[in-house]
């Protein structure tokens, strides 16, 4: 299925939040260590708690944010 990831196109096979972030990690993605990511879906933030139950579709905008400490 293709999504748009961070405003890119993404091929994913994960049909859900939970999924796809086990995905990116898996492929070096995603920081394997990092569990603390926000999530949102077409402009909805997602809790952590809801992931595995929010479902992905065709054309869905995903966005992933890593907290980053700076000033």
């Amino acid at each position: 299925m293709r999504i748009r990831l961070n405003g890119r196109t993404w091929e994913t096979e994960a049909r859900t939040v939970a999924a796809l972030l086990e995905e990116l990690r898996a492929q070096g993605a995603l920081d394997a260590a990092s569990d603390t990511v926000a999530t949102a879906v077409n402009g909805a933030f997602t809790p952590q708690a809801d992931r595995p139950t929010q479902t992905l579709s065709e054309g869905d905008a995903v966005e992933i944010v890593s907290p980053r400490q700076g000033g």
